[in-house]
This record gives structure tokens, C-alpha cells and sequence, in this order.
């Protein structure tokens, strides 16, 4: 599903956010991404969804070659791919409902299909009674929650997230945790940087350490490993 073979990646400014890392992740696994600030967890994230290119080797992601994608075929290959941030990102004028349809608009998809998909969907994360409020009626956790809709409402074969409980309290965290589980029993695959250490030690999964820009640990089941 994604591999990355001998990648680097040099900013204009000097640094080097990601030296050398080699890794394949398979169809319907958990991974979670951790490390110290700094270490090079972002880029190799964002670089997992071409918002930031490599200098140097090769990332697919999904059957996409992401090191020779050319720009007008990011849109495409970005519908094939959920992603979930820390901040949401939701277009705050639109309602929960019409947030989670753009996704499929986009692509022109029916306006019947949308309706069903976007109502299950909005039923897994448990928000189908609050479709036509907008974001700002919502507590951060249900904005969340929104986002994670808006991500797999396409059926993606992977979803990307970015510390998506980052800006939650514990028992929300957990709440959102609950249906990345799920979602991921569907068979989607699943990449999280965290910095959630009770998160990582609990629910136990593949654990990706990156410490300046390095792959310094690669378990199954591993364990979070640095102070919370």
C-alpha cells in the first residue's frame, strides 16, 4: 500500500527533515508514527500525501508514484486517499452534511449515491442527527469526528492522520480512536503520527519511530518509547 525506497528530504533552508528512510506498509495494517518534535514525523507524513516531495528517492502510495506524479494528477490521486488533520479543516460555512458531500461533488458523483454515503458515514461516527448543523455548533470532538467522515467517504484504501487528537481531551481522544478501530477492521489501511503515549501503549499496534529523519524502531505492537 505505501513504500518508501531510500527517500530524502532537503529543505531550501539547509535541513534535512528525512534521511534515508526505507519502509513498506501493507494493505489493512495500523501504523502509528512517533517520535520527538523536530524528528521528521510531518515530512514523512505530508510526503505520504504529496504535499511535500522528496529530494531524493521513491514513494508509492496506493500505485501512485508520488516521486514522478505531475501536479495535474494530484487531484486524482488524493481521491483515492482519506486524510485527517489535528485542526479539522472544515469549510466552516457548510454544514456537517454538505462538508462530507464536497469530497464526492468534487468527482461528480450523483446526487442519490452522495446522500447514502454520506448518511452511512456520518452514521459510523455517530453525527447522522446533527447532518445541518455547522462546525462552529459542534464541540471540537464532533468537528473531528466530521473530518474522519469527510476522509472515508470516498472508500479509501488508506487514510492519513496527523495527530488527529492532538487538540482533544482524553476521553474525546479515545472516543475518535474508537473509529479509526473500526474503520480499520473495514480493511483500511491506517498511518497515524501521535504524540499520544497512552494511546500508543493501549491500543497496540505497529509502532514507527523517526528520529532525525531516521527510522531509529519498527515493532508490531510496539510501544510509544520517549516521555510523554
Amino acid at each position: 500500500m505505501i513504500e518508501m525506497q531510500d527517500v530524502y528530504k532537503k529543505y531550501k533552508n539547509g535541513v534535512i527533515a528525512v534521511n534515508g528512510i526505507q519502509v513498506r506498509i501493507e494493505q489493512g495494517e495500523f501504523v502509528y508514527v512517533v517520535g520527538p518534535s523536530g524528528a521528521g514525523k510531518s515530512t514523512f507524513i505530508k510526503m505520504m500525501y504529496r504535499e511535500e516531495r522528496p529530494s531524493k528517492g521513491t514513494i508509492v502510495v496506493n500505485g501512485f508514484n508520488l516521486s514522478k506524479l505531475r501536479n495535474k494528477r494530484v487531484p486524482l490521486f488524493r481521491r483515492n486517499i482519506g486524510v485527517v488533520f489535528q485542526d479539522f479543516k472544515l469549510l466552516p460555512k457548510l454544514t456537517v452534511f454538505e462538508n462530507v458531500a464536497y469530497a464526492l461533488e468534487v468527482i461528480e458523483e450523483h446526487p442519490k449515491v452522495i446522500k447514502k454515503r454520506v448518511m452511512e458515514v456520518l452514521d459510523l461516527v455517530q453525527l447522522k442527527h446533527k447532518a445541518r448543523m455547522i462546525p462552529s455548533e459542534l464541540s471540537g470532538g464532533e468537528q473531528q469526528r466530521v473530518s474522519i467522515a469527510r476522509s472515508i467517504v470516498n472508500a479509501p484504501k488508506v487514510v492519513i492522520a496527523d495527530e488527529p487528537t492532538g487538540n482533544l481531551d482524553p476521553d474525546t481522544s479515545w472516543e475518535i480512536m474508537k473509529i479509526f478501530e473500526e474503520i480499520n477492521t473495514r480493511g483500511t489501511t491506517i498511518v497515524m503520527a501521535t504524540h499520544n503515549k497512552d494511546i500508543v501503549n493501549t491500543l497496540k499496534r505497529r509502532v514507527i519511530a523517526i528520529e532525525n529523519g531516521k527510522i531509529v524502531r519498527d515493532h508490531e505492537r510496539g510501544d510509544y518509547g520517549y516521555e510523554a
